[in-house]
């Protein structure tokens, strides 16, 4: 199909010699694909790699309520200015305070600096290809020294020793470097070459980088708030856990300088695209048209990268924000895993048996790094499930595929939908949201929990994610960075992830038929719209309150008022299925049977029922399992009941009598009960009693739940 030529420094030159052969045999590209060639995205000029990385830099000062990039912060890196991934990352804010570096051949220490005068230095540097070896000494602050590698030993200024609390005043350049590594810094950025960080319990020789042996500290030294790996292999997978378990923030290389790599999937897709138009006579393109289209694109290409890095690393945080909670079902995960992709765990250094129950016991889950693992592993594992079915093929997917490309490809939609990796990019680009949005874990749950296959869960999860409108919340949510506190919108997202968690469990088993995306969305849209409209309407007073109480808990955390009441809205969101399908099943009007739905359900407790359900304790799956599907039953008895009084109330409701009732007139709950209710009578005892109960227990709601069923013949 292609072939890549990696071209690095020296080698520029292969990436020619490979356009040459790729255009002899007809390869689908034209050219030999790479970074560096002559037709391509130069990555450096781009500085892809380190504003991806930064994505996850800025994602984590965020979370320590600090900007990046309007506040000042103390930086120690690795690299030097010349360099693609220092040189970039070090002007990705005109606010950091660079009090420390080193590269191969020198040692910068800086120990007060002005960020504005060293911004505008480094500036000139990057743009002129300079080293340390040119950096204007005049600009360094009082005790600044920029030693050379080469020296035996060097002496410290005063200033230099406090700053990185150093005792003596003679040093080697080794026990330098080891001290900037474990320095008091607000972010430690690695854009060199190198392995400098290892864990405690790993040998210098496990590490495999034996010239940087004298260099190398172990994690649980670091005192840095937070590392940013723009280059590779900066840090042993293991010392990352060690240094996350000590309270540092950080992902994996793999994810921080992801931006690279995926400009470059871009390039490879673009690039096969633009091959076959230019076989196509109409469009007249020839490689010179193609080359400065491509060139034209590079902006709208490196957001769609950075978007991917902004939601990969967010996914994380989601993660880690209920990293002990799911530590059960992340510990099946692995052995799936193990079993369907043969991970190695001890490998990817992940927790066996023992130290996953040792962490159950001590309310720990997985760290930022190992979540990582299972959310890469994830990504993989499901983009291939979705090639072995049919819903890359879907029209419903070709929506997806188009917003791959950017906007000036768009004019090209037969080319588009005959690319010929149109089905692995769908695959990917669905893989990739969904693992972000809803966790590595969800699909086989839903797989395991529901006995469906991974397509089903796919079309459940876009179908929800349309007709709801989440897009929409979505990115109200990611516009508050810095405005309000990050852990209020990782909140926000986690409440609409539950959301979309009950309404896709409720596709799946409550629809009682194949899923049609088009066609649902459709008609869970329009519906949901209505829903939402009439609202204020249908719940009843207690339940309102509720709502107006959470908006404004919403909006004392900083959320916009809209936003709030959308967030606040989200569990009541999760039954607007049901009353959507009885309402389309039963030729109803859907005010009248949400309002049914809601009185019934105070009525009987049932919210307050769902809720002492979800805290009951589960010591195992099974008792997990179970308690999920107690809940979900409960919300089919307010379905089922909602249903029968429709039914038993039909000529009432046809006539209009609820429509003209006067004030001292019941509803249609309570005239139901005096009608058609004898057996509510008989089981009102059972819910008084349950009232009086400071906490409930599972055998007192699996009796409840099945008198309620008998209300309807569930």
């Amino acid at each position: 199909p292609y072939i890549v030529a990696a071209a690095d420094k020296g080698t520029a030159t292969f990436s020619d010699i490979a356009n040459s052969l790729s255009a002899e045999y007809h390869f689908w590209l034209s050219d030999g694909f790479a970074s560096g060639g002559s037709a391509g995205y130069d990555h450096k000029k781009m500085g892809i790699t380190a504003r991806g990385a930064w994505e996850s830099v800025k994602r984590h000062f965020r979370e320590l309520n600090h900007d990046t990039q309007t506040q000042d912060f103390d930086v120690v890196g690795v690299g030097d200015m010349a360099g693609d991934v220092f040189g970039n990352g070090m002007l990705l804010s005109e606010h950091i305070r660079l009090i420390g570096a080193f590269n191969h051949l020198h040692i910068v220490c800086d120990p007060d600096p002005d960020p504005v005068a060293t911004y505008k230095e480094r500036q000139r540097l990057f743009d002129t290809v300079k080293g340390w070896d040119d950096y204007n000494t005049k600009l360094l602050s009082e005790g600044g020294r920029i030693f050379l590698r080469s020296e035996k030993s060097l002496t410290l200024t005063p200033e230099i020793m406090k700053r990185f609390d150093i005792a003596k005043e003679k040093v080697t350049p080794a026990e330098l470097i080891q001290a900037m590594l474990k320095a008091r810094t607000d972010l430690l950025w690695f854009g060199g070459i190198g392995t400098y960080i290892k864990a405690s319990s790993e040998t210098q020789g496990a590490v495999g980088d034996k010239s940087n042996d004298a260099l190398r500290v172990d994690a649980a030294q670091v005192r840095a708030k937070v590392i940013g790996e723009g280059a590779n292999l900066a840090i042993t997978q293991r010392g990352r856990i060690e240094y996350a378990q000590g309270g540092g923030r950080l992902n994996a290389d793999y994810i921080d300088n992801s931006g690279g790599v995926d400009s470059s999937d871009h390039e490879v897709n673009i690039k096969i695209l633009l091959t076959d138009v230019m076989r196509k006579p109409k469009y007249k393109m020839d490689m010179t048209a193609r080359n400065k289209l491509l060139e034209s694109m590079t902006g709208e290409i490196a957001e769609h990268v950075l978007r991917h890095n902004y939601q990969q690393a967010q996914g994380i945080s989601v993660m880690e924000l209920q990293a002990s909670d799911n530590l059960s079902a992340q510990a099946r995960f692995m052995l799936e895993l193990e079993r369907e992709m043969g991970l190695n765990r001890k490998l990817e250094a992940l927790p066996g048996e023992e130290e996953i129950e040792a962490r159950q016991k001590s309310g720990k889950g997985l760290t930022r790094p190992e979540l990582a693992v299972l959310q890469s592993y994830a990504k993989i594992y499901y983009t291939r499930r979705f090639l072995d079915t049919d819903i890359p093929d879907s029209k419903a997917m070709e929506e997806r595929l188009f917003r791959y490309f950017p906007d000036q490809l768009q004019p090209y939609e037969k080319e588009i939908l005959e690319h010929r990796l149109k089905r692995e990019i769908i695959a990917t680009s669905l893989a990739n949201g969904l693992v972000n949005r809803m966790g590595p874990t969800f699909i086989s749950d839903k797989m395991r929990k529901h006995g469906v296959p991974a397509d089903e869960v796919a079309r459940a999860y876009i179908i929800v994610r349309e007709a709801f409108g989440m897009r929409n919340i979505w990115n109200a949510i990611e516009a508050l960075d810095n405005k309000v506190p990050a852990e209020v919108q990782l909140k926000a997202l986690r409440e609409t992830a539950r959301m979309i968690d009950r309404a896709v469990t409720w596709f799946l088993t409550r629809l009682g038929r194949h899923l049609d995306i088009n066609q649902d969305i459709a008609q869970f849209e329009a519906g949901i719209q209505t829903f939402k409209k009439h609202l204020n309407s249908v719940v009843t007073p207690s339940l309102g309150m509720t709502l107006d109480q959470l908006t404004q808990y919403g909006m004392n955390e900083g959320l916009p008022k809209d936003l709030s009441h959308d967030i606040s809205l989200m569990p009541v969101l999760g039954s607007a299925c049901d009353i959507i399908r009885i309402s389309t099943t039963h030729k109803t009007d859907l005010e009248m049977t949400a309002r049914i739905y809601f009185e019934l359900g105070e009525h009987f407790q049932l919210d307050w029922m769902r809720q002492q359900a979800r805290y009951l304790p589960a010591d195992d799956r099974w008792s997990a399992e179970a308690l999920d599907r107690l809940v979900d039953q409960l919300y089919s008895c307010q379905a089922g009941i909602t249903v029968r009084i429709l039914n038993d109330m039909q000529k009432d409701i046809a006539a209009g009598t609820f429509e003209k009732k006067g004030k001292n007139q019941p509803g249609i709950l309570q005239r139901w009960i005096e009608e058609y209710g004898q057996q509510v009578k008989q089981i009102e005892p059972l819910f008084a009693e349950l009232r009086k109960s400071s906490a409930l227990d599972l055998p007192m709601i699996v009796i409840a739940e099945q008198r309620l069923r008998g209300l309807y013949g569930g």
